[in-house]
């Protein structure tokens, strides 16, 4: 039999291996660890929302082939929510999509938007998939890194965007720039003069902006999520990208959706139509009803994962980690060099067995690999008990 010498994964994708989640998952699993890595809650969402998704299959609504840009109760539900919160005007029919989760989102905005050689500016660090998918579209990555600030006495420390570095990344072959806020892993919530900042470098340089804002309701105090699009100058060139998975608790239901001009819409629809086509018909009734819960469910899940975050923060703490105690997202990013330790990688491959938790090294979401070594990240958004037992067990390294 002929060997084959060309290598069977596309050149594009050679770098990217099985993924750090599925990695430290498998890990917990065999260790009996308990599994601070991946993003996912452990307790389901809003129990009416759960049964609209079960009154939807019974009636018949979605078990087929729903209409390939989401079904029209999503669209409008979703245009609603961006007018009601944000003062975002956009029609349901031209100017929104539903995809398959936010992960298709921007695979589906990336491949529509990058031509082959194009330069993607995305913050470091980043979420996996932004990587993978200006691979796949052909583009070049150029990132531009979140850097910690130490506490200057206004408030805890946190992971700052340098504007100039910034500014300084763009080129004339920069086609857009991929941002993320609230931001995962870091925490950091951009400011409204950070973003007015973005904006007016996007104006100068006619550049586009992908902007994934999946985690909008996640926002404690002292913070404000204020999406791009809503600034002077930046709603036709801005996509927005939200998803009902961080918000509602049913990350497996994969509801996603993005909000954009018509051009950008129909852009983004002409690559999505190509990669699920549609999917989540049924969730898709139902989420459309969890965007319309009372401004109460929402306060309610903020207050909830402010006191989970506090917890699993101060006990961060009190076992030797420096912590960058998040404005947004569920996520704590710490830093365990006053542990002894500088290298996330072989911290969180032995800290299951010294400890019995399982954490992400955050240097898998940067190219500067150096820049995020010393930095571990763990998820809060675990019942209390379960982060009770976590802090109990950190204690050990202590």
């Amino acid at each position: 039999m002929a060997v084959m010498t060309r290598p069977l994964l596309n050149r594009r994708l050679a770098e990217f291996g099985t993924t750090i989640f599925a990695e430290m998952s498998a890990l917990a699993a065999r260790t009996g660890a308990i599994n601070l890595g991946q993003g996912f809650p452990d307790t389901d969402g809003p129990e009416e929302i759960r049964e609209a998704a079960v009154r939807a299959l019974r009636d018949g609504h979605g078990n087929q082939y729903p209409p390939g840009p989401g079904v029209p109760e999503l669209r409008s539900a979703v245009a609603d929510h961006q007018r009601e919160r944000y003062g975002l005007s956009y029609d349901p029919d031209t100017e929104v999509l539903v995809t398959a989760g936010a992960t298709e989102a921007i695979a589906a905005a990336l491949l529509a938007l990058v031509e082959p050689g194009d330069e993607v500016i995305a913050l470091e660090p980043y979420y996996d998939s932004y990587a993978a998918c200006i691979a796949m579209a052909g583009g070049t990555r150029v990132p531009v890194t979140l850097r910690p600030q130490q506490d200057d006495g206004t408030g805890d420390p946190r992971f700052v965007l340098d504007l100039d570095e910034l500014r300084a990344a763009v080129t004339d072959r920069t086609r857009l720039i991929l941002l993320n806020t609230p931001h995962n892993p870091t925490g950091t919530v951009l400011t409204r003069a950070e973003l007015t900042a973005v904006a007016d470098l996007a104006i100068e340089r006619d550049l586009l902006v992908v902007t994934d804002e999946v985690y909008e309701h996640l926002v404690f105090e002292g913070a404000a999520h204020v999406p791009l699009a809503s600034l002077p100058g930046m709603r036709e060139r801005t996509v927005t990208i939200g998803s009902s998975g961080k918000t509602f608790s049913f990350t497996g239901w994969k509801v996603g959706w993005i909000t954009a001009s018509p051009e950008l819409t129909s852009a983004v629809r002409s690559a999505k139509q190509f990669l699920t086509y549609v999917s989540s018909g049924p969730f898709q009734y139902a989420i459309a009803e969890a965007l319309r819960l009372p401004d109460t469910y929402f306060d309610s899940l903020r207050a909830d994962l402010a006191a989970k975050r506090d917890l699993l923060a101060d006990g961060l703490a009190q076992a030797g980690f420096a912590v960058y105690r998040p404005a947004g997202t569920y996520f704590v990013t710490t830093d365990i060099r006053p542990l002894g330790d500088g290298d996330g990688f072989a911290f969180c491959r032995s800290l299951p067995e010294r400890a019995g938790v399982v954490a992400i090294p955050n240097a898998v979401f940067y190219d500067h690999r150096e820049a995020g070594a010393p930095f571990v990240r763990f998820a809060f958004c675990k019942k209390t008990e379960v982060l009770e037992k976590a802090v109990s067990r950190l204690k050990r390294l202590g």
